[in-house]
């Protein structure tokens, strides 16, 4: 098989706000308390940008640190992949804002809107222009700055989200390691459930939509945990197929960081063992499309995946849409 066929993930890196926010912090904005946000999501704090600080600011920074791990000269690359639902302005696209940033002057750039799903969408998207011999060096952004579109008055939102950035550079790697198989899919019948309303060409932006509250994340979370609960299973269990692996092949699961019984419940079906799970949420509640990125890099640098390990990520989200990709570890 030509060694183009595999392609891999040779850098990592991330970005985080300094600003905390606790659940004590938020008992004093809406009722609830620390108890009832810990009991039912598992989140104890979350990150948060100062007002100055844009998607881009994240993306740039997390992009810098992968582009120093993988030792690739921002020149090189050739593509720049930016998955949000947060970006800088409706255009130019955040991963333009990114390029100029980077001074990366020889990549194409483009942004995807796929919620929580997004990352991954992004690195079967890169892997695909570098095995069809497009491009070789592809970077790879997952960044919300979700602060900016919440209802800090909405109790059943504002508790479960915050703000970050992960990038990974995606290029050939050693023959057999790097990007196994993915599924990718959507339901948009059901899309209805987590919406943002307006600001976009149904509703534009005006003083009746800003008065009705319509720019904020508006969510069904009854619906969005039993189509999380559903599918994350299924994606995983398709991506399995692609490759003609087994449950027991994946050495370390890293699902999308929404919720702790979400988590719990895609374990438990996929009957990987939790210390085989890795878990951030309690510290930076729901990135969207910056927390398997995030998690991936700090599992890295903590030791629990090394090389040649069989990786699942699995994510869903806004759309409704869905995401596995398994990866053989290739650093």
């Amino acid at each position: 098989m030509d060694s183009v066929t595999y392609i891999g993930i040779t850098g990592i890196g991330s970005a985080l706000p300094d600003k905390v926010i606790t659940n004590d912090d938020l008992s004093k904005m809406v009722d609830t308390s620390d108890e009832w946000i810990r009991t039912r999501t598992g989140i104890r704090e979350r990150r948060i940008v100062e007002d100055d600080i844009a998607t881009s600011d994240l993306c740039t920074e997390a992009a810098i640190k992968a582009l120093e791990d993988a030792k690739v000269d921002p020149k090189d690359i050739d593509l720049i992949i930016v998955a949000t639902v947060t970006p800088d302005m409706a255009f130019p696209s955040t991963a333009c804002i990114v390029q100029k940033n980077l001074g990366a002057t020889n990549a194409a750039a483009f942004d995807m809107s796929v919620g929580c799903s997004g990352f991954l969408y992004g690195l079967a998207t890169g892997t695909n222009f570098i095995k069809a011999g497009a491009y070789k060096k592809v970077l790879v952004i997952g960044a919300e700055v979700l602060s900016k579109i919440m209802d800090w008055e909405d109790r059943s939102t504002c508790v479960l989200f915050g703000d970050g950035a992960g990038a990974c550079v995606l290029e050939r790697c050693e023959e057999g390691l790097g990007i196994l198989s993915y599924n990718l899919g959507a339901d948009g019948e059901n899309g209805h459930f987590l919406t943002q309303p307006a600001g976009g060409s149904r509703m534009p932006s005006s003083i009746e939509t800003v008065e009705k509250r319509l720019h904020y994340i508006h969510m069904d979370g009854r619906e969005v945990f039993k189509f999380a609960v559903r599918v994350m299973e299924k994606a995983s269990i398709e991506a399995l197929k692609e490759v003609d692996m087994e449950l027991e092949d994946i050495d370390f699961l890293i699902p999308h960081q929404a919720n702790i019984r979400i988590i719990n419940s895609a374990a438990k079906r996929l009957k990987v063992p939790k210390d085989r799970v890795y878990v951030n949420l309690d510290r930076y509640g729901n990135m969207s499309s910056a927390s398997i990125p995030i998690a991936l890099e700090e599992a890295y640098r903590e030791g629990l995946i090394n090389k040649g390990d069989n990786i699942l990520m699995v994510a869903f989200g806004a759309g409704l849409t869905w995401a596995s990709v398994i990866l053989k570890w290739a650093k």
